[in-house]
């Protein structure tokens, strides 16, 4: 049986597809081009939250494991999501060695239900994280801290709830954190509570960013693999 060229990736254009002995006779499919999906730009889904943790077909995921030596199997979407954070992660740490993993960007209403929960399980993962709640000294002006807080972390994490989106709608501070998360192409969304089209119809430019959801894995398995993106360590 032919084999096909780029049995991982899949093929970046029309004419390498045509030319493959295994996929030249099919018809086009999604499924060929959407392992280039944050490369090449948005790609929103037809069916709203199909990037966000689904396993695709072809190929395999990769394997990290976190500093507390859990090791973490990730599906071929989220790979391909988290792949790059990973290679960013590494550069980062090189640059900016005192550099905190994570910066967990959440709304005002879930710093002590779901962001602490996030927190923690990052945490026990051994992440590094800027938390809000136990990053902002008391008399501090909050969006300094928050600045420096950005400015000291090497990926930041975005957790999108329905109260993270009305914060967004209302410009809150979590929208201004998301602002600059957004400006340096090292942010992850987790969705929480919400869909894909949720999110597309507050923030398209934080919808075209791949990310995770509690849909598809329990919050602390996608902290582990949060953590194993970020630590900077070899395959497990």
């Amino acid at each position: 049986m032919a084999q096909c060229t780029a049995p991982y990736r899949g093929h970046r254009t029309a004419s390498g597809r045509a030319n493959c002995p295994a996929c030249g006779g099919r018809g086009y499919s999604r499924s060929s081009y959407s392992s280039y999906s944050y490369s090449s730009g948005p790609s929103y889904g037809g069916s709203g939250g199909s990037r966000y943790g689904s396993s695709s077909g072809g190929g395999g995921g990769g394997s990290r494991r976190t500093r507390t030596g859990r090791s973490v199997s990730y599906t071929p979407t989220e790979w391909r999501t988290v792949e790059p954070f990973i290679e960013k992660a590494s550069e980062q740490a090189q640059a900016h060695p005192d550099r905190r993993d994570l910066f967990l960007c959440h709304a005002w209403g879930d710093r002590e239900g779901s962001a602490r929960e996030l927190h923690g399980h990052l945490k026990a993962n051994g992440a590094s994280v800027w938390f809000s709640e136990d990053d902002l000294p008391l008399g501090s002006l909050m969006i300094r801290e928050i600045d420096k807080g950005l400015r000291n972390c090497r990926v930041g994490i975005v957790l999108v709830t329905p109260a993270l989106l009305e914060s967004i709608e209302g410009e809150g501070v979590a929208e201004k954190e998301l602002a600059v998360l957004l400006s340096t192409r090292r942010v992850i969304p987790v969705l929480h509570g919400v869909s894909f089209n949720d999110l597309n119809d507050i923030s398209p430019i934080l919808a075209s960013h791949a990310g995770l959801s509690t849909k598809e894995s329990s919050l602390d398995t996608i902290a582990a693999k949060l953590a194993a993106a970020a630590a900077a360590l070899p395959a497990a």
